[in-house]
C-alpha cells in the first residue's frame, strides 16, 4: 500500500514544512517589526507577510484533500507532479506578496490554476470509479479509450 502513495506522502510532508517555513516566516517578521501576538495590525512589511502566510493556510486543506483525491482516483505520478508544481506557486506567491502586494499576482493565477486542475483530475477519477463500482460501467472503455 506504501508504494501506492508514496508521491502523494511526500508532496504532503512538503506542503507541510512549507506552511512550518511561512509561519516562520510571521514570527522573524512579528520580532523584526516589533508587532506582538494577538496585534495583525503593523507596518505594510509586516502585514503582507503575514497576509500571505494566512492566504497559504486558507488554501492548503483544499490543495490536501483534492491532492488525494486526484492522486488515488486519478494518477499518484500526475497529481504529485500537479502538487509540486502548485507548492512552488505558493512559495513564489509568499515571496512576491512578502516584497509587494503585486507580487503576488502571477503567483496566485498559476497556484489557482494547478489548483483546479486538481479539482478536475480529482472530478474525473471519482466520476470514473463510482461508475465503474456502483453502475457496473467503465466510461474509459466506452468512449473507447482503452
Amino acid at each position: 500500500m506504501e508504494e501506492a502513495v508514496v508521491g502523494l506522502g511526500a508532496v504532503t510532508v512538503l506542503g507541510v514544512l512549507e506552511q512550518v517555513y511561512f509561519s516562520l516566516q510571521v514570527i522573524y517578521a512579528r520580532r523584526k517589526y516589533s508587532v506582538s501576538p494577538p496585534s495583525t495590525n503593523g507596518p505594510p512589511e509586516f502585514e503582507r507577510i503575514f497576509r500571505a502566510q494566512v492566504n497559504c493556510s486558507e488554501y492548503f486543506p483544499i490543495f490536501i484533500i483534492v491532492l488525494w483525491t486526484a492522486g488515488v482516483f486519478f494518477s499518484q505520478a500526475v497529481s504529485s507532479c500537479c502538487g509540486l508544481l502548485y507548492l512552488y506557486g505558493r512559495l513564489c506567491y509568499f515571496r512576491g506578496y512578502s516584497e509587494s502586494a503585486h507580487g503576488r499576482l502571477v503567483p496566485l493565477y498559476f497556484s489557482a490554476k494547478v489548483l483546479w486542475v486538481l479539482i478536475g483530475f480529482s472530478s474525473v477519477g471519482v466520476l470514473l470509479t463510482f461508475c465503474r463500482v456502483y453502475l457496473n460501467l467503465d466510461l474509459l472503455q466506452e468512449l473507447g479509450f482503452f
